[in-house]
């Protein structure tokens, strides 16, 4: 009697998610790249945090303390000893830590992104470029000989001059078109006055993470863009990219007239075609610098000396066709009508919203900034 031949059962197995084994490093390392970031790059109180946490949620074992902790992240090169300005030893944060920072942010916020090679954004646009569009068209005077598809231009051949007798003519050439790609040059404005921590909420590290994930996405995926970072409270200054970790607010009032000043200077010096700033803010402009270096501060209402001051700076910035991104953390009614005008303004774009996905609106409204800022 023959044996029944067994057969394969097709379909899905369930089981309990397991997540990826790590090491005890990496476990407490996750954490710390979080606090430190809440702690503006203070490394000792940073430390403190997670002595804390530690006691009270057992992150440690007898087999991996604290201090074999902080011992591999000298090994590591994650911090380093250094002298304080008061001349006592410490300890800070390095340049490697910096960069591991703003990878973790841009893995928090653009998580769902692959890393493209090329580092240039799409258009709906073909011409010169490195990537291939699959359409073809007939060779004209000036391509060049390496856009000529071969196997394409042979078919032509064989089909016009027959196989028998083989004559490949000018006639015949295709090249396929490849897409084109735009450079875009960013100005991030952040907002630093001191309602960015008032009210019991933190709406600095938020905005911090937001812009560490912008600069490692542009960096990374568009290094052919420029990202320039502008902070501003009673004046604007520019920052760099490894100070963001350090960001902190000030005893300031909300000079966007100074922002948006120094934003379009510095994007007046770029050659890009396409250019673009990005505002998070939450409270309303309540400062301008007057011609004699006074301040002029109002923190009541919208005051009209300074809300049409940033109208006009808004109008300015759309002659030069830069379109501003307003996000706007807050939701009062009255500064949501300020945003609206001065969006309207300028002709660009306003998200009135929470911090829960700011940085997602931020990286949609960059791709979409860069299709349509394209001209041909």
């Amino acid at each position: 009697m023959k044996e029944k031949k067994g057969f394969l059962k097709k379909g899905f197995a369930f089981k309990n998610y397991e997540a990826p084994e790590q090491s005890p490093f990496d476990k407490l390392f996750d954490i710390f790249q979080e606090i430190i970031t809440h702690t503006s790059g203070d490394l000792d109180e940073a430390l403190d945090w997670m002595r804390e946490l530690d006691k009270e949620y057992k992150l440690t074992t007898e087999e991996y303390t604290l201090d074999d902790f902080i011992e591999d992240l000298k090994k590591k090169g994650y911090i380093r000893e250094e002298i304080k300005p008061d001349g006592k030893g410490g300890m800070s944060i390095t340049a490697k830590t910096e960069r591991a920072i703003r990878k973790r942010a841009l893995d928090q916020i653009f998580g769902n992104l692959k890393r493209s090679g090329s580092g240039n954004h799409r258009t709906k646009y073909t011409g010169r470029g490195d990537e291939h569009a699959g359409e073809y068209r007939n060779y004209q005077y000036g391509d060049g000989l390496e856009r000529i598809s071969i196997t394409e231009s042979l078919k032509n051949a064989q089909i016009n001059h027959g196989i028998g007798e083989l004559n490949l003519t000018e006639d015949d050439l295709v090249v396929e078109e490849t897409q084109y790609k735009a450079q875009m040059s960013t100005v991030l404005m952040i907002d630093i006055s001191h309602s960015m921590i008032l009210y019991g909420e933190d709406r600095i590290t938020p905005a911090k993470k937001v812009a560490m994930a912008l600069a490692e996405l542009i960096t990374t995926r568009y290094p052919k863009d420029t990202l320039d970072i502008l902070v501003f409270g009673n004046d604007a200054w520019p920052i760099a990219i490894k100070d963001l970790p350090y960001l902190q607010v000030g005893p300031y009032h909300t000079n966007t007239v100074a922002g948006l000043q120094l934003a379009m200077d510095m994007l007046r010096r770029k050659r890009n075609t396409n250019k673009q700033i990005f505002m998070i803010t939450d409270g309303k402009p309540s400062c301008l610098r007057m011609p004699d270096g006074q301040y002029y501060k109002n923190s009541n209402g919208l005051d009209r000396n300074i809300v049409n001051k940033c109208y006009m700076m808004a109008q300015q910035a759309r002659k030069l066709h830069i379109p501003i991104t307003t996000f706007m953390i807050a939701q009062d009614p009255y500064l949501m009508q300020f945003v609206r005008e001065f969006t309207h303004a300028n002709q660009g774009k306003a998200f009135y919203t929470g911090l829960k996905g700011l940085g997602e609106m931020i990286f949609e409204d960059y791709e979409t900034n860069r299709k349509k800022r394209i001209k041909g």
